[in-house]
């Protein structure tokens, strides 16, 4: 069991609209980062604003900071935080064959989505006043079949996939302990070796997948994640560069 990290701020809370807009109303205050977890959501949400539902017993928390860099860079502490639930996930339950990174922001254990990422700034003369990083982990249940987008990625939890129950305030400090050390690597070093390391856990790389945005559809070879963090396909008219899109395999 990892410590808590130096630095970081620690909140937990009974119930809470949403650990992102708790994390908003916090961040014209903050003196550091700080960790905000719930352990009920009236109001979670996903990317593109659609429901988050998380039963009780899963993980649902926002890291709130007040990054340096131009928003581009801040913008890939996105996979910072996939890095750190791999390691996270790694740290409490051992090694797991299964344990994969899907392009752009979800953890995938057996071909399951068992975590997601969500970022959310806000800015001022061109740069980033304060990012939320929040992250949801089905640790103990998965939602139900009619709370899920068409199409997406069948939910899976730890606790069916492995047989460990782990508790949201153990999975937290652990999460915490990862990230700060993935957080301080790219702080040191770029987003080089944050990416070298996440595309050796990505899902399906050199394999056929499909991008979608709301108004197109690409099928190609996933070659790989470029220095800003867009998706590159390999297709029949050449590599194209993907900078957001949901991806089906």
């Amino acid at each position: 069991m990892s410590e808590w990290p130096e630095g970081y701020g620690r909140s937990q809370l009974e119930e809470v609209d949403s650990t992102l807009d708790e994390a908003a109303r916090r961040a014209p205050t903050l003196t550091g980062p700080e960790w905000i977890m719930a352990k009920r959501q009236t109001k979670g949400r996903g990317r593109r604003g659609r429901a988050w539902k998380e039963p009780k017993g899963n993980f649902a928390a926002t890291l709130v900071m007040r990054p340096d860099g131009a928003p581009e860079q801040v913008a890939l502490r996105s996979f910072v935080a996939a890095l750190a639930l791999h390691e996270a996930c790694v740290a409490l339950c051992g090694e797991t064959a299964g344990l994969a990174l899907k392009w752009p922001n979800d953890v995938l254990l057996n071909g399951g989505k068992l975590a997601g990422i969500l970022l959310e700034s806000a800015g001022a003369a061109g740069g980033v006043t304060h990012l939320s990083i929040g992250i949801g982990v089905n640790l103990i249940e998965t939602p139900m079949q009619e709370w899920l987008e068409p199409g997406a990625v069948w939910p899976v939890s730890l606790l069916s996939e492995t047989g460990i129950h782990i508790t949201p305030e153990v999975f937290l400090t652990e999460l915490a302990a990862a990230y700060a050390r993935c957080e301080q690597q790219f702080v040191t070093f770029g987003f080089e070796p944050i990416r070298t390391a996440w595309l050796a856990r990505a899902a399906r790389l050199g394999e056929v997948i499909i991008a979608r945005t709301s108004n197109s559809e690409t099928e190609g070879t996933f070659e790989t994640v470029d220095g800003s963090g867009n998706l590159v396909l390999k297709t029949a008219k050449g590599r194209v560069s993907i900078p957001a899109a949901d991806i089906f395999f």
